[in-house]
């Protein structure tokens, strides 16, 4: 049967979509695999346990839940850590990462056992991709004036914690955090992911609305390209502290 043109233009177009929905993460729109281990990765200025509120609402939905300790040094040596925990579980695994660890979600992904992304606040470049170009195209962000460095090794200064990092924690909460945090190795912010996880693997995304470390529409940007399921949580980039019951809920959706 013959096409006509505005039929053929119409079919080309529905093509081009198609093709672009696919690149950006169609895999995301896929009804999740029934999951039961969630493994969690931090990123700069925190460790293992920034994932305490989370963790606990996760075991008590009766999922298996695992805190990477990033050790912030080089974006290879981090990815090993991540990937080390991913081959202990025993099936169908979410792999979560907040801010840095984006990067890692990115790279490691691609592990058999995750049937699931979820990022919090989070870095999600593409493979290759120079994520501080990608950066330097919105509006800096209040934190980044705050990482002070000592020769190789930063960390971010206790005004910056408080008032761009945590800022909607209580004041107390936040020192403690503060307490805590782990410096990292300049080597860390060199490195280039190789994987695109989020291509091939369902995707959920939450965006921090007041967010003073990454900008929050350069998170949305990311969330949009990826396709991923997103929510936006009124909080600062610790939104996995400020709101749990938010980001615990995004996470069980993603394990089906």
């Amino acid at each position: 049967m013959m096409m006509n043109r505005r039929a053929f233009s119409a079919a080309l177009v529905a093509g081009a979509a198609a093709t672009l929905l696919s690149s950006r993460g169609m895999a995301a729109m896929a009804a999740p695999v029934k999951a039961r281990n969630v493994v969690l990765a931090h990123g700069l200025f925190a460790d293992g346990s920034c994932w305490t509120e989370v963790i606990a609402r996760l075991q008590a939905a009766g999922l298996n839940a695992t805190a990477v300790q990033n050790p912030l040094t080089t974006l290879p040596e981090a990815a090993a850590a991540v990937k080390r925990v991913l081959d202990r579980q025993d099936g169908p695994t979410v792999l979560v990462g907040h801010s840095f660890a984006g990067m890692l979600v990115c790279e490691t992904g691609v592990h058999e056992n995750v049937s699931a992304l979820v990022y919090v606040a989070a870095r999600a470049p593409d493979a290759g991709e120079d994520y501080a170009a990608l950066a330097k195209t919105y509006p800096t962000p209040p934190a980044s004036a705050g990482i002070v460095f000592d020769g190789d090794e930063g960390r971010l200064s206790e005004a910056a914690f408080l008032s761009d990092f945590a800022g909607d924690l209580p004041e107390a909460r936040a020192k403690v955090l503060y307490a805590v945090q782990q410096p990292f190795q300049k080597a860390l912010l060199t490195g280039k992911t190789t994987e695109a996880a989020w291509r091939s693997k369902p995707s959920w995304y939450a965006v921090s609305t007041e967010d003073r470390t990454i900008n929050p529409d350069l998170e949305r940007f990311m969330a949009e390209r990826m396709g991923a399921r997103t929510i936006e949580v009124k909080a600062s980039h610790l939104s996995l502290i400020s709101h749990p019951d938010e980001i615990s809920r995004l996470i069980l959706e993603a394990a089906g």
